[in-house]
């Protein structure tokens, strides 16, 4: 059993349940952090700052966590979506108390309190309300840049086996769709994997290799670019959905299976 570092003090219950939850999913499946690094397509530095507490794993990290320790996702990205939520909300965000504008002037007595003194009092606490907003909203959207700039690190220190993602860079490519079936299975010619993760923001052959399958059974994804869209998505959702599986848009080993095996529609 791996002895865990103590996680920070300052993490909220929810997010903390999470990670705890994560660890054990970890030690029982009694793989490394570079195995799991391969499995999951996140690097094992990433791994140790999302079990350590110092950084929120990903919506796909969590699943794929879930697949690898057979723990059931749709419970495990609930836990997810609430602790996203406290994460952006702040750790633990303190602010100094405002000044008691309640207090009596040593001179005047309450029944004897101008009119204007009430007024510049409400004033003024209405001030120190709008500023306590705006400070949360600015804290919000930081903690919102702050998870964007974190997952754009975590793709870029991922494991050589990782996908490449979108980026404005990319010249588009339209692929041709090569099929041929062997032992039962269909195959575009692209690709022979049947067990690489892919959502979205991924590209590569891996990503077009599936488009010509969902074309192939019906579901069609638009173009045969190699990226994972939004079209993309929803044409994995249906196939799903058609096959009886998870319906989660992402391209796992039981959604390859049933592309590899499914008749031509």
């Amino acid at each position: 059993m791996s002895r865990w570092k103590e996680l920070p003090a300052e993490l909220h219950p929810h997010v903390h349940q999470l990670i705890v939850r994560l660890r054990r999913l970890k030690d029982h499946s009694e793989l490394s952090t570079r195995q799991l690094a391969a499995k999951t397509g996140y690097s094992a530095k990433s791994w140790q700052r999302y079990l350590n507490g110092r950084s929120l794993p990903p919506r796909e990290a969590v699943e794929a966590m879930a697949r690898v320790g057979g723990d059931d996702p749709h419970r495990l990205l609930a836990m997810h979506e609430i602790a996203a939520q406290r994460w952006a909300e702040g750790r633990a965000v303190t602010t100094d108390t405002p000044e008691d504008f309640s207090a009596t002037p040593e001179h005047t007595s309450t029944e004897q309190q101008p009119y204007g003194r009430h007024l510049r009092v409400a004033l003024t606490a209405g001030a120190v309300v709008t500023a306590l907003s705006v400070s949360a909203a600015l804290l919000l959207a930081v903690r919102l840049t702050e998870a964007r700039a974190q997952l754009a690190h975590d793709r870029s220190d991922a494991v050589a086996t990782a996908l490449a993602t979108v980026s404005e860079s990319m010249v588009p490519v339209i692929y041709t769709c090569r099929l041929e079936q062997r032992d039962g299975r269909w195959y575009a010619g692209l690709s022979r994997t049947t067990d690489i993760l892919l959502s979205n923001t991924h590209v590569g052959l891996e990503v077009a290799e599936a488009q010509c399958l969902l074309h192939r059974a019906g579901t069609a994804p638009g173009e045969i670019d190699g990226v994972f869209g939004p079209m993309t998505r929803r044409a994995v959702e249906r196939m799903q959905k058609q096959n009886g599986l998870i319906v989660n848009g992402v391209i796992d080993p039981p959604t390859w299976q049933a592309l590899r095996e499914a008749a031509p529609q």
